[in-house]
């Protein structure tokens, strides 16, 4: 058996896999102790732990210690004279006519932040050699005193040579054994000081919460039986078992959102579509994610809390409109929604646990796109009059009925949701027509049509158990490793030769990792080149095939430079300048054994009974389905409400929905 765990913000999603079986659960999370609602998903499924050979379990446990800011206590060692790299951080300004504009607080105080009498040139020569023992007992008094938990060390030019990074730390690690000590080298060798220093810091400063949470969880299942692999889902969209987080904590942080992208590109690819858009809305946020040839968008940084994260992450955009998302009114009068959120606890006020503001759950039981009886496949009672006395102040300062207030809610969550998916498609040069729209998540099906016509979408492709995607995505992802280096090479006739060099060192290297980790299939590797013009500021990415690399040539590699500079800035040519590679980003992926497609059992009868649904202004008729029963050749005529034991489907008037040998549900305009 193969067992997948998400950990979100207000449900626990597991799904598992014993032979051609699929089991799903889902329940709500324990934010205090996340831990707590994996181990109830796992009860609630019945899953036997002594029979379970691979675990994967993804959470937000990095994400909310560093927006709680309950990571570990940090010193932070850095070279003689940068002390306030941390402080001065870019001279942009996110929110520019704020006249109180801050800049983010970094999780690092100054007064934990110390500086050593070393340095290295951007070559990576030492100008200032390094006395490790000597500074080691210079620093011990101040680390001592401190009470530290946890130490980030960032040198100026260190992504050149590591040797001053690792000499100090191996000094330290003999001093304080009892210490979690990260180099930025073992977390991104890319250059740009402030980038590496912000991300080394966050890295060093969740590692204690990741490592404490994964010993604990892995105890809990060793204690109920369990003896096989536990592995971690990581922002960049591949697992690596829990070993590997021993050093680089960080790549933990958006394991739910990628899980989910990484599982509707594998449901949606079973149907033949590989151009999607994934949109996944879930009790307290959205996340949307553009995918390309079966590929996800990789961006090489993020940002948690306006403080930069320099590793490879999927490209995904995230609003505040989840399930879960208090509606409230701004100082201008106007209706919003989020990004605050009820959360798992106490939840929407429907719940019956104590919430009382209004969310976009609520408005939909109000408006009937979701059913009281229906809500989790009955296994959840929720309270439609606690729904609608929280709307109640919203309906009245705005001279609404219920319904019109909780619509009007609605239509303003795919308003936001709308946006995000222009910022991930129009933005960048891509037309979301020429995609196909993916939505998962408990509420993700509910909005999906009427988002798809805003953006003329024309086929839009729900999975099958979508509120549960993202645990299915863990167990389709690979095992994936990046390594990075900066390397600035100016592009000319032995360029080629070069390139094959560094990645046949990176690759040894990487092989080398996987064989550590246990990981027993051989990896397929992908070099991605950051390159630019020699003077521009910023690199675009230019990707090459493992089989691309042995027959490159120089020219060859600048015509793909010029083709990638002209898709980001519609101009470039060879004429106006020498181009130069600045970095090199190594991946690796080795596949898990195959998943079974996610099918949706035969319960219940195909039509239950009428229902209503006030949509745009107006109560309207519709059929009511299970979604077992949407198979191929049947074809359902909106408006109509599809559920299963995970989320609904509302199809609008003007639209179908269809069912095919995949399981994917399909719902397109009618003509």
């Amino acid at each position: 058996m193969r067992v997948g765990i998400e950990v979100g913000g207000t449900f626990t999603d597991l799904v598992a896999i014993d032979g051609d079986r699929v089991l799903i659960g889902k329940v709500p999370s324990t934010p205090a102790a996340p831990d707590r609602g994996a181990l109830d998903s796992l009860a609630a499924a019945s899953i036997d732990l002594a029979r379970v050979r691979d675990l994967v379990h993804g959470s937000t446990v990095a994400t909310n210690a560093i927006l709680e800011r309950k990571g570990a206590r940090l010193a932070f060692l850095v070279t003689e004279g940068f002390r306030d790299l941390l402080l001065l951080q870019r001279h942009d300004r996110k929110r520019i006519y704020d006249l109180f504009y801050q800049k983010p607080r970094p999780v690092v105080a100054r007064r934990d932040t110390f500086t050593v009498a070393e340095r290295m040139d951007a070559e990576g020569r030492a100008l200032v050699p390094l006395d490790a023992a000597a500074e080691v007992q210079r620093l011990a008094p101040a680390i001592e005193a401190g009470g530290y938990h946890a130490i980030a060390i960032l040198f100026l030019n260190s992504y050149a040579n590591p040797a001053h990074e690792e000499a100090l730390a191996a000094a330290l690690e003999r001093r304080f054994p009892h210490l979690f000590i990260t180099c930025s080298t073992e977390v991104t060798r890319e250059f740009r000081e402030y980038e590496r220093a912000s991300t080394v810091t966050l890295s060093a400063y969740v590692q204690p919460v990741i490592d404490s949470y994964l010993a604990r969880f892995a105890d809990a299942l060793g204690d109920r039986g369990f003896t096989g692999r536990f592995s971690v889902m990581q922002s960049n969209g591949g697992r690596m078992p829990a070993a590997g987080m021993a050093k680089n904590a960080i790549t933990s942080l958006f394991s739910g959102p990628a899980a989910g992208v990484i599982g509707a590109v594998h449901q949606a690819g079973r149907s033949g579509y590989r151009n999607l858009i994934t949109f996944d809305m879930g009790g307290t946020s959205t996340d949307v994610c553009l995918v390309r040839d079966g590929q996800p968008d990789l961006s090489t940084e993020t940002e948690v809390d306006g403080l930069p994260i320099r590793t490879p992450v999927l490209d995904i955009v995230t609003v505040g409109a989840g399930g879960g998302s208090i509606v409230w009114v701004d100082d201008g009068g106007m209706l919003r929604i989020g990004p605050r959120s009820a959360g798992a606890d106490p939840g929407p006020a429907c719940y019956g646990r104590g919430g009382t503001e209004p969310t976009v759950t609520d408005a939909h039981l109000i408006r009937g796109s979701m059913r009281a009886d229906a809500f989790l496949g009955g296994r959840m009672r929720i309270q439609p009059a606690a729904a609608e006395r929280a709307f109640q102040g919203l309906a009245s300062r705005f001279a609404q009925s219920l319904p019109q207030i909780a619509d009007s809610a609605v239509r303003v969550a795919d308003a936001a949701i709308v946006r995000a998916i222009q910022i991930v498609s129009t933005e960048r040069g891509r037309d979301p027509r020429d995609f196909v729209l993916v939505p998962f998540g408990g509420a993700g099906p509910l909005h999906a049509a009427r988002v798809a016509e805003e953006l003329g979408i024309v086929t839009v492709a729900v999975p099958p158990h979508a509120g549960v995607i993202s645990a299915f995505g863990l167990l389709a992802a690979d095992d994936t490793q990046y390594e990075t280096l900066t390397r600035k090479i100016v592009v000319g006739d032995g360029t080629a030769e070069i390139v094959r060099e560094q990645y046949a060192a990176m690759r040894g290297r990487m092989l080398g990792a996987f064989r550590e980790l246990g990981i027993a299939a051989a990896p397929r590797c992908g070099l991605t080149l950051a390159m630019r013009f020699v003077g521009q500021a910023f690199e675009v990415p230019v990707t090459l095939a493992e089989g691309e690399i042995e027959r490159l040539d120089s020219g060859d590699l600048e015509r793909r430079f010029i083709a990638a500079h002209h898709r980001v800035f519609a101009f470039g040519e060879a004429s106006q300048g020498t181009s130069e590679i600045v970095s090199f980003r190594l991946g690796a992926a080795s596949p898990p054994p195959s998943v079974p497609i996610l099918a949706v059992a035969y319960d219940g009868p195909a039509v239950t009974a009428e229902t209503r649904i006030f949509d745009r202004g107006a109560w309207r008729p519709a059929r009511l389905l299970a979604r077992g029963h949407c198979r191929v050749g049947h074809v359902v005529a909106g408006p109509a409400l599809i559920e299963d034991a995970t989320s609904t489907t509302y199809v609008p008037p003007g639209w179908r929905a269809r069912g095919d040998s995949c399981d994917n549900l399909f719902m397109t305009r009618a003509e």
